[in-house]
């Protein structure tokens, strides 16, 4: 059970180094932050079995899809911190080193590129954005950031002694 708490935790403090750097681009780049209320768009037309736009902005909204893209985007972290648990192990629990959670948060990458992004309409890895080589650099950086923050929470977790 201790392992799941763990996973969890790791999973969410991930999620949230991901949105504070998010919020650190926004201040010091005047870049925007991802519209989780656009995932949460396209997550909700899933049920009437629609899962590819043309432009998800085109698509009417839908209500709740704010709250929908937000508990996705934190779902989704849980779900790879279980993956990076399931790879490495409690070995890598009781000792977090950094490159398995750096090497998974980069991977993770393949889901807004082959399934996110062309499924909301800007085209495999962002082919189909106004500039998409800085929007692929943007998305990596954010799963970097992400694979940073599996390892600081584990630290973390340990460090205040929750596991």
């Amino acid at each position: 059970m201790s392992s799941i708490i763990f996973t969890i935790l790791i999973g969410v403090g991930a999620t949230l180094v991901m949105d504070l750097w998010s919020l650190l681009r926004k201040f010091f780049f005047g870049l925007p932050p991802t519209n989780w209320g656009l995932v949460g768009r396209w997550i909700a037309y899933m049920k009437a079995g629609k899962f590819r736009h043309k432009t998800i902005t085109d698509a009417k909204p839908i209500y709740g899809e704010l709250l929908i893209g937000w508990l996705a985007h934190y779902v989704i972290g849980i779900g790879y911190a279980v993956l990076l648990i399931a790879v490495c192990g409690q070995p890598w629990i009781n000792k977090p080193t950094l490159v398995p959670a750096l090497i998974l948060g980069i991977v993770t990458v393949v889901a807004p590129f082959f399934i996110l992004q062309p499924s909301m309409g800007a085209g495999i890895a962002a082919s189909r954005t106004p500039n998409p080589n800085s929007a692929r650099l943007h998305s990596l950086i954010n799963h970097a950031v992400f694979g940073l923050g599996l390892f600081l929470s584990a630290l973390a977790v340990k460090f205040f002694g929750y596991f």
